[in-house]
């Protein structure tokens, strides 16, 4: 989870405009289109705030922003909105610090900054898809192209479906001018977002799945260099999307998946569609493809029920499947879950869980990193001077290079558990 610097006014390009996002790739994605659909509407000496549901923590965390701003700055206009906004309106209008409150699908109008309304959120359940224009994501070199909103299933740990709505898929048209559209502004990697990204298609005509998406980009525009997946589904990959990472050199070997346990009985109690022997398959069906592939992944530390077998079933899964990089997050109830009305696993277990995930990912990360040493890499630098590379991996290439620009790297060692390397220097013709 990311968000903002919440005790100041996060840098922006206006700086009487600043937003502060909490939350998921998406919503930094929106926050720079709220941004500017805010400016376009006129709107100034403003803060505003998009908020994440997916933990009882994000909102607490929101909520403290919301608060030390305006003692920071008593006069500024703060507008809240996102996922916890979107589920429970009422309670971030009582904030006495809120001067206005706008839902998920309000926060994308210019309509919405120009009018004066306190509360203004409608029917997310009947929100129409929208392909947002591209826009330059502040901070970031890579492009994050928005596809994909909302989410058809209810895992039992989940709200997000209630601040995002019914699974709704931009189509492919729409998405190809926008990725020629980034790739005309410099973009070297496009990387494809959406709150369950794997179910794209599934509600346009003809029911195309992710791998035509992607096979269509990669073809019609030919001038982008790198093209990668944001968090996928184990379940929903298709075959598709499976034989391009064996065929399309430019669709980035790193597949981040959506596992949150590796316990059988823990997955059926989530309400999730895979079971532990899936994501194994997956696993070896993409390592037949792309021998080099590698796996992020989501994990739940501490789900209602898991004894200490069932969470030994998931770290086992950590090194039986090969997930590099993950993302470990202890349990937290969201009220109104079932989830949230199963026995519950005592906080401090929790903790030693994810504090034991967290280690396992760590020991495969190092020996991911340790194999890399005298291979080489091709990264996109970020304005820090590092650089992603094709798997995902942070390199330090011991060279200045303009943010953007693609660069291939000697890894010569490893530096503060970052590879690092020095730039492969290339003959003139």
């Amino acid at each position: 989870m990311t968000h903002g610097d919440a005790t100041a006014p996060p840098t922006g390009r206006d700086p009487a405009l600043d937003v502060v996002t909490f939350g998921c790739r998406l919503n930094a994605v929106e926050s720079q289109l709220m941004q500017a659909r805010a400016a376009a509407a006129g709107l100034t000496d403003a803060v505003l705030i998009n908020t994440c549901a997916v933990t009882v923590e994000a909102e607490r965390q929101a909520r403290q922003a919301v608060r030390r701003l305006r003692r920071a700055h008593p006069d500024r206009r703060i507008i809240v909105t996102g996922c916890a906004v979107q589920i429970d309106p009422a309670a971030w209008a009582a904030m006495p610090e809120v001067d206005r409150v706008l839902g998920n699908s309000e926060k994308l109008t210019t309509d919405a900054f120009a009018t004066t309304g306190r509360v203004q959120v409608g029917d997310i359940m009947a929100a129409p898809a929208a392909a947002q224009p591209s826009v330059d994501l502040a901070g970031h070199s890579r492009a994050f192209l928005q596809v994909q909103n909302g989410c058809d299933h209810r895992c039992t740990f989940c709200v997000i479906p209630f601040g995002r709505g019914p699974s709704r898929s931009v189509p492919a048209g729409a998405v190809v001018s926008q990725a020629r559209a980034l790739v005309a502004k410099g973009y070297t990697e496009i990387v494809l977002t959406g709150v369950d990204l794997t179910a794209w298609g599934a509600d346009l005509p003809g029911r195309p799945a992710l791998g035509d998406l992607c096979r269509r980009l990669l073809t019609l525009v030919p001038d982008l260099p790198r093209l990668r997946l944001s968090s996928l589904d184990p379940v929903e990959i298709d075959d598709t999307l499976l034989g391009l990472l064996g065929d399309a050199p430019r669709l980035m070997p790193h597949l981040h998946l959506s596992v949150q346990a590796g316990d059988d009985m823990i997955l059926k109690r989530m309400k999730r569609r895979h079971l532990r022997d899936d994501v194994l398959r997956l696993a070896d069906r993409a390592r037949a493809r792309r021998p080099d592939i590698v796996f992020g992944a989501d994990l739940i530390a501490g789900f209602p029920t898991e004894t200490d077998a069932m969470f030994d079933n998931t770290l086992r899964l950590v090194d039986e499947a090969g997930l590099t990089w993950l993302h470990v997050f202890p349990y937290s109830a969201r009220p109104g879950t079932p989830a949230s009305r199963m026995p519950a696993v005592p906080g401090a277990v929790r903790r030693a869980r994810a504090a034991a995930l967290r280690a396992a990912g760590d020991r495969q990360a190092q020996a991911w990193r340790a194999a890399q040493v005298g291979r080489r890499a091709r990264i996109v630098m970020e304005r820090d001077g590092t650089g992603h590379s094709e798997h995902f991996g942070r390199v330090r290439p011991g060279a200045a290079c303009a943010p953007g620009t693609l660069m291939e790297v000697e890894i010569t060692h490893i530096e503060q558990g970052m590879l690092a390397g020095l730039p492969v220097l290339r003959e003139a013709a």
